[in-house]
């Protein structure tokens, strides 16, 4: 008896890209707002919220230090 036949390898689709480009920012911190060259609206709400006595943050993330993906 023959062994019983596949159905042969199977091809996955490549998922496409999307035509609309992605892009990264750095975190930045409070120190980094207030030495900047060209204060964003961001960076110095930001700047101003950090400045209030016990406040606590994480970072902003910077428009100046946007790179593209792919």
């Amino acid at each position: 008896m023959a062994p019983p036949k596949g159905k042969g390898k199977v091809v996955k689709k490549k998922k496409e890209l999307s035509s609309r480009a992605q892009y990264t920012m750095r975190m930045v911190e409070s120190a980094t707002c207030s030495v900047c060259k060209t204060p964003c609206a961001r960076g110095m709400r930001y700047l101003d919220m950090m400045s209030q006595p016990g406040a606590v943050g994480r970072g902003v993330p910077c428009i100046l230090t946007r790179r593209k993906i792919n």
